[in-house]
């Protein structure tokens, strides 16, 4: 069987796709492709990094870019992480499936520092949830 092609999207690919990006490498092993992109490109969040870091994940590496063609084209499967990237995400082709599971942007928090790493924090845990989803469900259509 061919890997499966994922690709994550939310609005500034810095937060939320970012972090699915990263759970999925760790959780999906050899039996997936992951990308992230999104609808515009608001570069790395620390914050993000750090979060994911404490589960000993690094993002740090991976690039805050914006959404094209190619890319669609490329995904077998494209979840989006937020009502924006779902309204404003281009045409899919006819074999791509799109599956919507919106978090709220951690980097929208305001207050003082533990408020916001506590949001990143409920954040990453959000995204492992929907990724593990993804996962499992992956899993199930192939055992069928």
């Amino acid at each position: 069987m061919d890997k499966l092609r994922v690709m994550f999207l939310c609005t500034g690919n810095s937060c939320r796709s970012q972090m699915a990006e990263g759970w999925a490498r760790a959780l999906g092993g050899d039996d997936i492709e992951v990308k992230s992109a999104g609808i515009e490109a608001y570069g790395q969040n620390k914050n993000a990094i750090a979060v994911m870091s404490e589960v000993g994940i690094d993002i740090s590496e991976q690039e805050s870019i914006r959404v094209n063609g190619e890319m669609l084209e490329w995904a077998d499967l494209l979840v989006t992480l937020c009502d924006n990237a779902e309204e404003q995400c281009p045409l899919l082709s006819p074999h791509t499936i799109k599956v919507h599971l919106p978090l709220p942007d951690p980097a929208k928090m305001k207050g003082s520092e533990d408020k916001v790493e506590a949001e990143f924090r409920e954040t990453r845990e959000k995204v492992r949830q929907r990724v593990e989803f993804v996962l499992e469900q992956v899993a199930l259509d192939d055992a069928v």
